[in-house]
């Protein structure tokens, strides 16, 4: 399985990378960059999955938090993970949330997106 997730680097260069299932079969880091890129996409932006994303321009004109829609993307994923928690940081200028998971074989991973 493969996915593609998008970087910066130190000097703000942006770049699609590839991640894909290790070679024990391992499937977690493939979920966990889909659940990121998913949380950036709009909602219907993508052609193949209209279901998936966030209206978050939407929410930025409104002045209002896309946390139904954060929400829903949790459910729609959270059968990947042995743990999935999504939460609002409430510090942050833009829409942000702090994205906690456990995968199956213990490794937890922790990261704030802006969507």
């Amino acid at each position: 399985m493969r996915t593609w997730g998008r970087v910066t680097d130190a000097n703000g260069n942006k770049e699609w990378v590839s991640v894909e299932t290790d070679e024990n079969g391992d499937e977690s880091y493939v979920w966990l960059t889909t659940l990121i890129q998913t949380l950036k996409l709009g909602l219907g932006e993508s052609p193949f999955y209209a279901q998936y994303g966030i209206p978050a321009q939407q929410s930025i004109i409104q002045q209002i938090h896309p946390d139904y829609y954060v929400n829903m993307t949790q459910q729609q994923f959270s059968g990947y993970f042995s743990s999935l928690t999504i939460t609002k940081v409430d510090s942050a200028l833009n829409p942000t949330y702090n994205v906690s998971v456990v995968f199956f074989n213990g490794v937890s991973h922790q990261k704030n997106v802006a969507v």
